[in-house]
């Protein structure tokens, strides 16, 4: 079993909007996160925050992983008005970058080997929009095509932090173990 993270992006520069965003999230989905009603209320959601740089602000919880993190990134684009993005890497054989707009999915891309798709019978994209896509993350056409023709998960994470102008390496679980996760990222309790 290999390196796993889950991760989501939101495409603004607005920290203040996006704080209040998570906490509406927080208090008033937080099914989304493996909380019921009731123990969101009894305790404080912990999220890991930070401004990535001038057009991404990135969102880290222990809840997100391959297969949740979706969910709550469909639902905190409905709640923000501002495309979301997430990422779900798996045991170094699958990541997949999941791009939502008020509260619809808009694009999908899973970048792994053929081997990975057949074993995973239903492994597939929920929506090929290669063109929001691009258009979403500010990818130039060469680069896009050059993203695309990846088809290892680790080179296809380096190429988009790349692309973009952050690292999506980080999950929750690092902060402890990396100071450089902790400098870059602010807890928030809500």
């Amino acid at each position: 079993m290999g390196r796993s993270f889950a991760n989501l992006h939101i495409k603004s520069n607005n920290l203040e909007k996006t704080v209040e965003a998570l906490r509406d999230l927080c208090e008033g989905h937080a099914s989304v996160l493996g909380k019921s009603y009731h123990e969101a209320l009894e305790s404080k959601v912990v999220m890991y925050v930070s401004k990535s740089n001038e057009n991404w602000i990135s969102v880290l919880h222990d809840y997100f992983i391959w297969g949740t993190v979706k969910e709550s990134g469909k639902t905190l684009s409905r709640l923000i008005g501002e495309p979301v993005m997430t990422a779900g890497y798996m045991n170094e054989e699958i990541i997949e970058f999941s791009l939502f707009e008020n509260g619809d999915i808009e694009a999908e891309r899973i970048f792994c080997e053929q081997w990975t798709r057949d074993e995973y019978e239903q492994l597939q994209e929920e929506r090929l929009n290669d063109d929001y896509f691009q258009k979403a993350l500010d990818i130039r056409n060469e680069d896009f095509d050059d993203l695309i023709s990846i088809t290892s998960p680790e080179q296809a994470v380096d190429k988009l932090s790349e692309l973009i102008g952050m690292s999506l390496w980080c999950d929750s679980e690092w902060i402890p173990h990396e100071e450089s996760l902790r400098k870059r990222f602010g807890k928030y309790e809500f």
